[in-house]
């Protein structure tokens, strides 16, 4: 399945016990370490309210390195399955127990011997959904307020931000072409 203008944020601190896997796989009013988009460098911060009544329309299912390809760990349809996803002060959280698979059973390994201990979230954001302000250094600082669909939450062996459980990102948009075209549309509107 090839999924286009979707994007990708990584958090850290990942749980388990016996074979729950629990973590955040986004977390509120942090500030990202710097993304780039092509040579447009930027930060990001997701707005508390941004998953508002995502869950309850949303089918997700959790992955490892955003690959289903490899299987599902866990899903969740419209809020409910074997996935757990709550909106909670903090941010996105989330649980599951792991399959008696053979992905399961190397995802649960891997966190325990500290391996793995990143979590992600696939996601496209509401048209309207951001604002993007140029910062006095040149770069941008998007604010994301309400996210339109999220895709999956995923176990990741690279993070992309630092902070707690949100602490590495990574911005991935499938469409190179479209990345262009969606940046210059954006230098365009904030030079207007």
């Amino acid at each position: 399945m090839k999924r286009t203008n979707y994007e990708v944020r990584s958090t850290v601190d990942v749980q388990v016990e016996d074979r729950t896997i629990s973590g955040y796989a986004a977390v509120f009013n942090s500030e990202s370490n710097p993304l780039y988009a092509g040579s447009t460098q930027f930060r990001e911060i997701l707005l508390p309210n941004a998953f508002d009544g995502l869950i309850e329309r949303s089918d997700v299912v959790a992955t490892y390195n955003h690959s289903e390809d490899l299987g599902v760990l866990a899903r969740s349809v419209n809020g409910n399955g074997s996935l757990r996803l709550e909106i909670d002060s903090r941010g996105l959280k989330y649980s599951f127990e792991a399959p008696n698979t053979q992905l399961g059973d190397s995802v649960l390994e891997g966190i325990r011997r500290g391996d793995i201990k990143s979590n992600s979230f696939a996601f496209m954001v509401e048209q309207g959904g951001e604002v993007w302000k140029r910062q006095a250094d040149g770069t941008y600082l998007r604010t994301i307020s309400k996210i339109g669909k999220l895709l999956d939450i995923s176990i990741v062996v690279r993070p992309a931000y630092e902070e707690a459980t949100i602490s590495t990102r990574g911005l991935e948009i499938v469409e190179e072409e479209e990345l262009e075209i969606y940046f210059n549309t954006l230098k365009s509107q904030l030079n207007d």
